[in-house]
C-alpha cells in the first residue's frame, strides 16, 4: 500500500540522496513541486512529487544536465522524459533481479 505523504528523510531515502539536496531541488523546482506542510512546518511528499524529484534526480545525476537543463526538458519534453525514465527504471529493476538469481547460483 503507497502513502498519501512521504517526509522529507523518506523521500530523500527513496532517492539515495541528503536532505538537503531534496530541500535545495524543491525550491530550484516550485513549478513542479508543491509539497504539502504538515502543523510543524515540515514538508510532506506526496507520491506524484517523488516521481518528480525521480526525474530530476535522472536528468541531473544519470544524463548529466544543470538544473536548468533540467527545468527545460521536463517543461519542453515531459512526456518523452516519462518514457525514457520509466524504461532505465525498469532496466534497473531487471538488473537488481538477475543480479539477486545469480547470488542464488
Amino acid at each position: 500500500m503507497e502513502k498519501l505523504y512521504y517526509s522529507i528523510g523518506e523521500t530523500a531515502g527513496i532517492l539515495g540522496e541528503n536532505v538537503s539536496l531534496v530541500r535545495f531541488w524543491t525550491d530550484s523546482f516550485p513549478e513542479f513541486l508543491h509539497p504539502r506542510r504538515n502543523a510543524k512546518g515540515n514538508r510532506m511528499y506526496r507520491p506524484e512529487d517523488v516521481e518528480t524529484l525521480k526525474k530530476i534526480h535522472f536528468l541531473v545525476k544519470d544524463c548529466g544536465l544543470t538544473l536548468e537543463g533540467a527545468a527545460k526538458k521536463l517543461k519542453s519534453e515531459n512526456g518523452k522524459v516519462d518514457g525514457v525514465f520509466k524504461a532505465v527504471e525498469a532496466l534497473k529493476e531487471i538488473k537488481a533481479r538477475l543480479e539477486e538469481i545469480r547470488g542464488t547460483l
